[in-house]
């Protein structure tokens, strides 16, 4: 790892991104310089604070190629974005979502928690499925109100054809739900082409930002579909006129906003951002993909690992396991070894960013051969 924005500890190789990312220094710098001035002078900036968090909501509306920063909302975390919707949307009896079966318990939970309205969750098998999206199709009918999945799966690895599904949801009249969290910052991203109603991520993962903030896209027509689950003063249109005693809610997405914003993981957040705009999502996303790739044709030349991730539907998660042995000590030896990955799926997974250099994973992938030691 020799990228100038990245001071991990030279005894790791950091291929976790998919779980908790790093910081840029530039990100170390943003929370260091908003802690001294904090410090020292309280809220006497808070206007240049609030240029900060429009600035990070231009840097959304770029990273998704949304139509304007009005349709972008910063929220907690993607839990939160998903049940914005799950709550907002006017369920009736016999209404079923469709997704699939390999998503994060995020976008699986708070539809699953609607069985209360009798909404049934429909779940795609996706593993058996020689055309993943067809696979998802074939589960819509007259009452499918939504139809929601992950950009990228989080386990296997699996990229989704989010246009061709976007299309499909269009043509049957469903809303469509995206939980971009294993792809926004790794991959390019466009709402407009995507057709989506609804996209939601958290700043953590390929976004090099903090835990604690994220975002969450909505269409102004999508948006008006969604009863409010929470108020306060920060979420209605005249923000900051305290002493008007009528209010009405935001036009924008910032109704989804209901209290004081985070305003130290704005200022983390839209270092981070910075980055990534500033390098260019085409040049990520080449970098992303290309390590991806690099890591696949090594798996696949070795008869002893075993790809799981689907190779002609990759992104940036790479999943493996060995024939045989133990996967827990495996996982442990290359902890130990410094080689920060997860387990996931049943096998090993490397998610490597722009940064990671194909020594990194060459190392990476000799200490797994080495395997943990005897007894």
């Amino acid at each position: 790892m020799s990228h100038p924005e990245f001071s991990l500890s030279s005894d790791l190789i950091y291929l976790n991104h998919a779980a908790v990312a790093p910081w840029p220094r530039r990100t170390q710098d943003a929370v260091m310089r908003f802690a001294e001035e904090n410090a020292r002078f309280g809220a006497a900036h808070y206007p240049q604070w609030q240029e900060t968090e429009r600035r990070l909501r231009r840097h959304f509306q770029a990273l998704l190629n949304a139509p304007s920063p009005d349709d972008i909302a910063l929220v907690k975390n993607t839990s939160e974005a998903l049940s914005f919707v799950a709550y907002g949307l006017d369920w009736q009896a016999g209404d079923n979502v469709v997704t699939s079966n390999e998503e994060f318990p995020s976008n699986r939970i708070p539809w699953e928690s609607l069985r209360a309205r009798e909404v049934t969750l429909r779940q795609a098998d996706l593993s058996r499925a020689s055309n993943p999206e067809e696979a998802l199709f074939s589960l819509v009918d007259r009452r499918t109100r939504l139809l929601t999945v992950s950009s990228v799966q989080y386990a296997s690895g699996r990229r989704m054809d989010l246009k061709r599904i976007g299309e499909f949801c269009r043509q049957n009249g469903t809303l469509f739900c995206v939980d971009a969290i294993q792809s926004l910052g790794a991959l390019r991203a466009d709402v407009q082409a995507w057709q989506a109603d609804f996209v939601m991520a958290d700043g953590h993962k390929w976004l090099l930002g903090p835990e604690g903030i994220g975002v969450f896209y909505t269409t102004p027509t999508a948006r008006d579909r969604l009863h409010l689950t929470q108020y306060g003063w920060h979420m209605v249109e005249h923000a900051g006129d305290y002493d008007r005693p009528d209010w009405e809610i935001a036009r924008s997405a910032r109704r989804f906003e209901c209290g004081s914003p985070n305003q130290l993981g704005i200022h983390a957040l839209e270092a981070s951002l910075s980055l990534l705009l500033e390098i260019g999502m085409e040049s990520v996303e080449q970098q992303v993909l290309a390590g991806a790739e690099y890591l696949i044709e090594r798996i696949q030349g070795d008869d002893e690992l075993m790809l799981l991730t689907p190779p002609d539907r990759h992104a940036g998660i790479i999943t493996f396991r060995p024939p045989s042995g133990d996967l827990e000590s495996l996982f442990r030896h290359l902890r130990q070894e410094g080689i920060v990955c997860a387990m996931r799926g049943g096998g090993i997974r490397f998610s490597p960013h722009f940064y990671n250099t194909l020594e990194e994973l060459d190392r990476a992938l000799a200490t797994v051969k080495q395997g943990p030691p005897p007894g």
